[in-house]
């Protein structure tokens, strides 16, 4: 298996959630929703970044 750093410090990251909520799946997305509430002017809104990036996408219909 590749050894990736990237990867590494995801599982690093996922397992200390893991542990700092006891493993409960429910606890640890109820405190990102309550980061997301917090923090949420700084999350990205892909949904108006695609929209950007569609209204300046040349039109290749009528090439």
């Amino acid at each position: 298996m590749i050894n990736d750093s990237i990867v590494n410090e995801v599982r690093k990251i996922r397992e200390e959630l893991s542990k700092k909520f006891n493993y409960d799946v429910d606890a640890i997305f109820s405190d990102l929703r309550e980061k997301q509430k917090k923090y949420g002017n700084r999350l990205v809104n892909l949904r108006e970044q695609r929209k950007d990036e569609q209204a300046s996408a040349p039109d290749t219909k009528s090439l």
